[in-house]
């Protein structure tokens, strides 16, 4: 399974234009793309968009949220399509899924829904117009998943905009981010505490507007 993911990685990355503003929400699993993903939503709709786990590859299909409007102080405003993927690993193994206490059978139900949504989220660079890479700032982020993430965004000339997330953990140190991948403007937020994401929404204006 670890050598036919990585061939779909290799060979599903290619390029190609798309009108709509398209926000994709990248990163391995367990980053917090989904808690930030429903912080967004929650706080330009009124409501959340993807379940929450502790269990790795919760979201094994693309979430989308569409017609987000995100206003400026300035007046500026975007409509956006926010779509949360799956976290994008090279190793799913169904034992991930029983070490948290689900029956073989559904974990291994659950790995096959896993590879597909990393394919299908790899797809969907065909649709997006930049994205927030998310990286857990707790781990060390060089690894050849993120690696491979952050190379095939660049070679698709696709706006980066990295997300050293869980900043409210002990442990977090953002500068292994930036550390990793100096090329990149780098944020420090906490998804889940709400830390920093009006400055997340400025640099969206910025950049997108």
């Amino acid at each position: 399974m670890i050598g036919r993911l990585k061939k779909l990685i290799s060979d599903l990355f290619s390029s190609t234009e798309q009108d709509d503003i398209s926000i994709g929400l990248y990163g391995p699993p367990n980053a917090g793309k989904s808690t930030l993903a429903n912080q967004i939503s929650k706080d330009l709709t009124g409501e959340e968009m993807s379940n929450v786990s502790e269990v790795p590859h919760e979201t094994r299909a693309v979430e989308k949220k569409e017609q987000v409007t995100l206003e400026a102080e300035d007046g500026r405003t975007i409509d956006m399509n926010l779509l949360d993927m799956p976290g994008i690993s090279t190793n799913v193994d169904f034992q991930d899924f029983t070490e948290h206490g689900l029956e073989e059978e559904e974990s291994k139900d659950r790995a096959k829904e896993a590879t597909k949504g990393i394919v299908e989220a790899i797809k969907y660079l065909d649709d997006v117009d930049a994205c927030l890479v998310i990286f857990d700032s707790t781990e060390d982020p060089y690894t050849q998943v993120n690696v491979t993430i952050i190379g095939n965004l660049e070679a698709k000339d696709i706006p980066i905009l990295i997300l050293a997330n869980k900043t409210d953990l002990e442990d977090a140190d953002p500068s292994r981010v930036r550390d990793a991948f100096p090329q990149h403007p780098v944020l420090e937020v906490s998804a889940k505490e709400g830390e920093n994401i009006d400055k997340l929404y400025q640099e969206i204006i910025e950049r997108l507007s």
